[in-house]
């Protein structure tokens, strides 16, 4: 006869498949293979009754007798057995400590979407807030069973339609008043700390190849490229200096793609009950997992996190000190992230640099260090200073010179400038080839040697990288408007050239 402990654990095996055996421990298995019944039958060659068991006892020996099947073992990690690129994908948590939230900050998110939605079920709570249901439900039972929330009503799959007594609406309203939040749960900054070093650019080593496919829609020679490489690798600032329309914010831009495609951050941090507010639509671009992808179950992934292209976030003459602060909103109670904490794991590019808002002496100052040590320090609303990663490849694209906009210990910290040269003629050549069908036209030699011959050589003008876009779109809205076939012609060109050039 078999002990309760072995019994429990043979109804488990009867009722499982060979797939779910890996539950059950190694030392479970010994437990019973070595077992002996506690009462000896009177008849040994009926020794069990039921010939079910006795099978998967015979199975049980068999497995714990042949050296060559291995015992099974429990999935110690998601990340670590899923074939996924990114590398790093949040687990979905076990418990509300897992997460790193307590039962009061989840109290808190249920309380304020009810006060601001008003009745709501329980799944569609679980969902808002971005937790397992189940959890979430033992919350929604505790809170009714204390009387903080009430029935409205049923709930297709064994859920109820919940909401807020008077007691419980007294509450929702002084939560709100000191942050009126109710999104997604907040993650743990510790775990961000640790997404952002698993995502890190210095994990990344950007080959030839995958510089070539970044900028595979844009014609760049290979002296370019070379200078590029070492400086993508870097993972820390370059100068991309030169005439204007040669491209440089289109390099700048393209950059990102020759490292890793996607990566996860959450949409909140939560520090010492701040909410910081990290996931932006207007800066980072949503790249949700496909059904049936095989990567991972969406009821594996924590859903606290959103994943992403890695981001490229552009900022121009607009940039000012306050965007590179965390900005507490006084009537929300919601902080926003800064701009360099928002391009981690991605670039950051400084558009026409030296034209911003604020001086580049108040810029440099702010990041002397953290370009140094990578780490910077962002002071929250409540008065505590966090150390955040400093962890993007930050562009400075300018047509100024380097060297008469910062001093030299600026520079040292910026160890790649480049110079974004104009064009010669042969590649001047190409990009009216390259532009051509994407504007419509059919490539006319005669009508580009002629306004090459005319409108640049004879003038002595120099080559710019966006004349031929900008010329033939000069082209063909003069075709639209005169209501012609899109063909080139030495008089066309002299049109858009006389448009084009009048103050250049």
């Amino acid at each position: 006869m078999a002990t309760d402990s072995e019994s429990s654990l043979l109804e488990q095996l009867a009722q499982s498949g060979e797939d779910d055996a890996s539950e059950i421990s190694a030392a479970a298995w010994d437990a019973v293979a070595a077992s002996t019944p506690k009462e000896q039958p009177a008849n040994p060659g009926n020794s069990v009754a039921d010939p079910k068991l006795s099978a998967l006892l015979t199975k049980i020996g068999t497995i714990k007798k042949n050296p060559g099947v291995a015992a099974p073992t429990k999935i110690a990690s998601v990340a670590t057995v899923e074939s996924f690129d990114d590398g790093f994908v949040p687990r979905e948590p076990k418990s509300f400590l897992d997460a790193g939230l307590s039962d009061s900050d989840v109290e808190g998110l249920i309380f304020k979407l009810l006060l601001g939605r008003g009745d709501t079920a329980g799944r569609t709570i679980a969902d808002h807030v971005r937790l397992p249901f189940v959890l979430v439900d033992e919350t929604l039972q505790r809170l009714k069973n204390e009387q903080l929330l009430v029935y409205r009503g049923s709930a297709p799959m064994n859920d109820y339609i919940y909401q807020l007594p008077d007691i419980g609406r007294e509450r929702a309203r002084r939560l709100a008043e000191h942050c009126s939040y109710f999104g997604a749960a907040p993650v743990a900054l510790s775990d961000y700390l640790a997404s952002v070093d698993a995502q890190a650019l210095g994990t990344q080593h950007p080959t030839v190849e995958d510089l070539k496919d970044a900028f595979s829609d844009l014609l760049i020679n290979e002296r370019m490229l070379e200078r590029l490489g070492p400086a993508i690798n870097s993972g820390r600032g370059l100068f991309l200096f030169g005439a204007p329309g040669n491209g440089k914010t289109s390099i700048a831009e393209r950059v990102t793609k020759a490292f890793g495609q996607y990566i996860w951050l959450p949409r909140a941090i939560g520090i010492d009950g701040e909410i910081l507010r990290l996931f932006d639509p207007m800066c980072h671009e949503e790249a949700p997992i496909e059904e049936g992808s095989g990567i991972l179950s969406h009821s594996r992934v924590d859903k606290r996190w959103v994943r992403i292209k890695r981001p490229t976030i552009v900022v121009g003459g607009e940039l000012t000190m306050e965007a590179l602060e965390v900005v507490f909103n006084t009537s929300t109670g919601i902080s926003e992230a800064p701009l360099q904490l928002k391009s981690n794991c991605g670039t950051l590019v400084i558009d026409d640099f030296g034209r911003q808002r604020m001086t580049t002496d108040e810029l440099l100052n702010r990041w002397i260090v953290p370009l140094e040590k990578r780490y910077d320090y962002l002071n929250l609303a409540n008065g505590k200073k966090i150390q955040v990663p400093f962890d993007q490849l930050i562009i400075f694209s300018t047509n100024l010179e380097p060297k008469d906009l910062v001093d030299e210990a600026f520079l040292r910290r910026i160890p790649y400038k480049i110079e974004v040269t104009n064009p010669n003629e042969s590649e001047f050549r190409e990009l009216f080839k390259i532009m051509c069908p994407k504007m419509g036209f059919e490539y006319d030699e005669e009508a580009v040697d002629h306004l090459l011959v005319q409108h640049y050589l004879e003038v002595e003008r120099p080559f710019r990288n966006c004349q031929p876009r900008d010329l033939l779109m000069q082209v063909r809205n003069h075709c639209y408007y005169q209501g012609k076939e899109l063909t080139l012609s030495p008089e066309s060109f002299d049109f858009a050239a006389e448009n084009y050039f009048a103050v250049l």
